[in-house]
């Protein structure tokens, strides 16, 4: 029996040592290497060895879009020169067998070394730029990967211009501007800004934060690494301990730029280099701060189920953009404000704006958020001149639906509770337990959880349908009343957007339901004369005065013919809210008010 048990024990390690071995031989050794010995030419460097596969062929493929940024922008049309050899130089057989896919014919050889060039000259934050001063790279757009290989871990190293000392990112460092990935994604999930930049440092959370600014601002280093140490604070206030071990924001300092990308320990800021000078600009940037740093829980940990792990072939869709960008703008300024870098009236001022903004654009009345969210791929980043008449954007009609489910649930707890416990709740829940994305309903049970009501009635209204909110219903529950100061007022809807080309007065766009918009002007009209005043730029003289319900000859020039068109005066429906607080808030009021802003005063 004993014989028998020591021969089953030695079956059974020889197994494992096989399994072992096995898996030992089909394990694959990655190593990316970046360089850029000619800046000034905008083309980076780069080389894919992969040691181990051993197939007969092997396709390496370029993502076509970027996570954060849902567009196809088809990165593979930057690429030249892609060539492939084994270990000993010898030329590999390939070819391209779809837009962004090269197969290279490896002959089951141990290992491949693919070259190829990236032109790199878009300067966003979605895509990748080289130019004498600095260079700046995003993953997907740089970064192909071996098909079949995405979760193998590897090495990049990084070969720096010969004047250039700098490199700043979120990938771990071997010294030497050596890097390593645990997989595919996270490699395209992190920036790096190469060149000589400034690099400022603070703590908060006991994690080391770096800020690598490139390009000079009116920035006070003092101020600003202060200033961003007490968002990252109130962020973590809000949402609970940090999961990173350290943190890196790339700021671009631009003559005109602005915008930012999130990514899983790092984000990429770009801002005028001269906004840190006003109050607007200055916590505009902080706001932008605020935005991407909440994405360290929203949207990169805590996500919907189709965002990760990505599919970089192709779009993934989600109808919940709204609330991964959309709840995080709710979030931006609330946290600039809770920070003590903008006053209360300030933010109550920007919550108003936003109201006013979705409510005066046409195509909040044509498409849901939901919708928005899901259509991203083909219109938020595709707009021309009939957007706003058809599109809502998933930012700010997102963020006006945090702020009402917000006041729902503060109004149904008396104040003890808010959307910061719902978003605690699900980044607990779906990120910290389970591990993995989340779907609508699962939201929308989180909210109704501590709502205590079933939220079908919003969802149906205002997710999914285009219904106008009674705002003041809910923002009572704080004390607040929602003024419009264009109630009463009596003002010509004239609609056309205009600018002047070569002297000629063209129109630009025209918005759904004005008086361009029901007389019939059309997107490249030129203006030739309004009540048979010749237009010199500027109208608003010329239709000053009308009283709604008249019409009016309008002369323009269409495909080089004249024609004059009677345009009819319509009413301007547009709102300019502004919140009031009640002269006399009960004491709930006050607490929910209170709680909501974090703070005593009034």
């Amino acid at each position: 029996m004993l014989q028998k048990r020591q021969t089953l024990q030695f079956l059974l390690l020889s197994f494992c040592l096989f399994i072992l071995t096995a898996h030992a031989t089909l394990a694959a050794d990655l190593r990316y290497n970046l360089s850029m010995p000619e800046p000034h030419t905008h083309y980076f460097e780069v080389e894919v060895e992969l040691t181990g596969a051993r197939k007969p062929y092997i396709d390496y493929k370029m993502p076509v879009w970027a996570p954060g940024s849902y567009l196809v922008r088809e990165f593979a049309k930057n690429v030249e020169g892609f060539s492939a050899t084994d270990k000993s130089g010898k030329a590999l057989r390939h070819e391209k067998i779809d837009k962004n896919t090269w197969r290279v014919y490896s002959n089951k050889a141990d290992n491949v070394r693919v070259r190829y060039k990236v032109y790199a000259y878009e300067m966003s934050v979605r895509t990748s730029f080289l130019d004498a001063s600095h260079g700046y790279v995003n993953g997907t757009s740089v970064f192909m990967y071996p098909q079949g290989y995405q979760n193998e871990q590897g090495t990049l190293v990084v070969k720096p211009f010969k004047d250039w000392k700098t490199v700043s990112t979120g990938l771990k460092s071997m010294g030497n501007f050596s890097y390593t990935f645990p997989n595919y994604d996270i490699l395209a999930d992190s920036p790096l800004e190469i060149g000589n930049h400034e690099v400022l440092r603070f703590e908060a959370g006991g994690v080391p934060h770096e800020v690598a600014m490139y390009g000079e601002g009116n920035y006070e280093p003092k101020r600003l690494l202060a200033d961003m140490k007490k968002i990252v604070e109130e962020c973590i206030s809000l949402m609970g301990k940090l999961p990173v071990d350290r943190y890196v924001f790339i700021v671009h300092n631009l003559h005109k730029g602005g915008g930012g990308l999130e990514h899983l320990n790092s984000t990429t800021l770009q801002t005028s280099r001269w906004n840190y000078g006003t109050e607007q600009g200055y916590t505009g940037f902080m706001g932008l701060v605020a935005h991407e740093y909440f994405h360290l829980w929203n949207v990169k940990r805590l996500r919907p189920a189709p965002l990760g792990p990505f599919d970089y072939d192709k779009e993934n869709y989600t109808r919940l953009l709204w609330v991964s960008e959309g709840i995080t703008s709710y979030y931006d300024d609330l946290i600039t404000q809770r920070a003590g870098l903008m006053s209360t009236q300030r933010y109550l001022d920007v919550v108003a704006g936003s109201i006013s903004s979705v409510e005066n654009t046409p195509g909040n009345k044509v498409q849901a958020v939901s919708e928005s969210s899901f259509d991203a791929w083909i219109k938020y980043y595709r707009r021309n001149e009939n957007s706003n008449n058809a599109e809502v954007s998933y930012y700010t009609k997102g963020g006006v639906l945090g702020q009402l489910l917000n006041m729902e649930i503060m109004k149904a707890t008396k104040g003890d509770k808010s959307l910061d416990d719902v978003m605690r709740y699900m980044y607990g829940r779906y990120y910290e337990k389970l591990d993995r994305g989340f779907t609508e309903q699962e939201f929308k049970d989180a909210l109704e959880r501590f709502a205590g009501r079933k939220l079908d009635d919003f969802f149906r209204d205002f997710v999914h349908g285009t219904e106008t909110p009674d705002y003041n219903s809910y923002f009572e529950a704080a004390g607040l009343r929602l003024v419009n100061t264009n109630e009463g007022v009596l003002n010509l809807n004239w609609g056309a957007g205009t600018a002047v080309e070569n002297g000629k007065t063209v129109v630009k766009s025209v918005a759904r339901g004005s008086s361009t918009w029901e007389g019939g002007l059309n997107v490249n009209d030129e203006l030739i004369a309004i009540d048979g005043f010749r237009v010199d730029g500027d109208v608003s003289a010329l239709i000053s005065g009308r009283a709604i319900g008249e019409t009016m000859p309008v002369t323009v020039a269409r495909d080089g013919k004249l024609l004059t068109l009677e345009v009819p005066i319509v009413q301007d429906e547009s709102v300019r809210y502004r919140f009031e607080r009640v002269e006399k808030p009960t004491a709930l009021q006050q607490k929910i008010y209170s709680n909501w802003l974090k703070q005593t005063g009034s």
